[in-house]
C-alpha cells in the first residue's frame, strides 16, 4: 500500500491528480488543503474508503507537522500554491508564504521516511524565455515576480535537500493547464463562462501572447505515469501542450464553438506578468503518455459537454 500526502488537493489540478491515484486501491492517500482558494467539493470520493481530507494549511509549521509525524507518508504530491496571475500579483506576500511550505515539507519528510516528493512546478521558471520551445535543462529566470521566484526558489530546495539527505524528487513545470473544474478566474474557463452568457470576452493588450494548452486528463495521466513508472526521478518534466495559439485566437474559437454572440474586447495590457510567449518542449511527457494528447478543440467541447462546468 502506498500512502500519499496531497496538497492542495480540493484545487483543479490537485483534486484530479487525486482522483486518478485514489482510482487504483494501492495508493492510500490524505489531501489536505486550506480552502482558500479550493473547494472542498472538489476533494474525490473513492469506493474503495482510500481517501481522507484534513483542512490543513501547510505554510504553518503545527498544522502540517502533525499530519506528517503520525501518518508516514511514503511519497508527497505537493500541489499547494497561491495561483492565478491577477491574485499572484494582488497578493506578493501571500506568494512569498509559500516558500515556508516546500521547507516544512522538506525538513518534515527527510525525517519521516518519505521516498520521494513529487512537486507542481511552474513555467513562470523561464521568464520571459529567449528560447523556443523551453527545454527542461534551460531555465534562465529573469523574472521579477513573487510567483515564478517561489516556484525557482522551491525547486533549489528540492535539488538541495537531494544533495544533502537523499530525498528524491521530481519537478512537474506545468503549463496552462484547463478543464472542467478550473475556477473562471482562468483564461480558458473565464471565456467559456462568458461565451455561454454572450458576454463580452476581454484580452488583456492585443491578445497575441501566445500559449499552449493542456488539458487536464494529459496532465494527470503524464504524471501519475511518472509516478507509476519511477520514472524521471531527481529530474525535470514539462507538462503542457504544443500547439502555440494567439490569446486571441483561442477567444474567437471558443466564440465559434459555443456559437456566441460574445464580442472580443481589448482592455489595456498588464503591468507585468504577462508572458509573451510559451511554449514547452514536451518530448519528456510524450514518453509518460501512452496515447496522444487532447487536441485544443476536443479539450474545449469536452468542457462544454462535461456537466461540472457550472456557471
Amino acid at each position: 500500500m502506498n500512502k500519499i500526502l496531497v496538497t492542495g488537493g480540493a484545487g483543479f489540478i490537485g483534486s484530479s491528480l487525486a482522483e486518478k491515484l485514489a482510482a487504483d486501491k494501492n495508493n492510500s492517500l490524505v489531501i489536505i488543503d486550506n480552502l482558500a482558494t479550493g473547494s472542498i467539493d472538489k476533494v474525490p470520493q473513492s469506493p474503495y474508503g482510500n481517501v481522507r481530507f484534513i483542512k490543513c494549511d501547510v505554510n504553518e509549521w503545527r498544522d502540517v507537522a502533525g499530519i506528517m509525524y503520525s501518518q508516514s507518508f511514503d511519497y508527497i504530491f505537493h500541489y499547494a500554491a497561491l495561483v492565478g496571475v491577477t491574485r499572484t500579483l494582488e497578493n506578493p506576500v501571500k506568494v512569498l508564504n509559500d516558500l515556508s511550505g516546500i521547507h516544512h515539507l522538506l525538513s518534515l519528510a527527510k525525517n519521516c521516511g518519505v521516498k520521494r516528493v513529487y512537486f507542481s512546478s511552474s513555467s513562470e521558471v523561464y521568464g520571459e524565455s529567449f528560447h523556443f520551445p523551453q527545454h527542461e535543462e534551460t531555465t534562465p529566470l529573469n523574472s521579477r515576480l513573487p510567483y515564478a521566484i517561489v516556484k525557482n526558489a522551491s525547486e533549489s530546495y528540492l535539488k538541495a535537500f537531494q544533495q544533502e539527505y537523499g530525498l528524491e524528487y521530481t519537478i512537474f513545470r506545468f503549463f496552462n493547464t484547463y478543464g472542467p473544474r478550473q475556477t473562471k478566474d482562468f483564461v480558458i474557463s473565464k471565456f467559456i463562462a462568458r461565451a455561454l452568457k454572450n458576454e463580452p470576452i476581454e484580452l488583456y493588450g492585443d491578445g497575441l501572447q501566445t500559449r499552449t494548452f493542456c488539458y487536464i486528463d494529459d496532465n494527470v495521466d503524464a504524471c501519475v505515469s511518472a509516478f507509476n513508472n519511477n520514472l524521471y526521478v531527481n529530474d525535470v518534466v514539462n507538462i503542457g501542450g504544443d500547439l502555440e495559439i494567439h490569446i486571441a485566437d483561442i477567444a474567437k474559437l471558443i466564440v465559434k464553438l459555443t456559437h456566441s454572440k460574445s464580442e472580443i474586447l481589448n482592455l489595456p495590457p498588464l503591468p507585468e506578468g504577462d508572458m509573451t510567449r510559451r511554449k514547452p518542449d514536451i518530448t519528456r511527457m510524450r514518453k509518460l503518455l501512452s496515447r496522444d494528447p487532447v487536441t485544443l478543440e476536443d479539450g474545449l467541447k469536452r468542457i462544454l459537454d462535461d456537466t461540472r462546468f457550472i456557471l
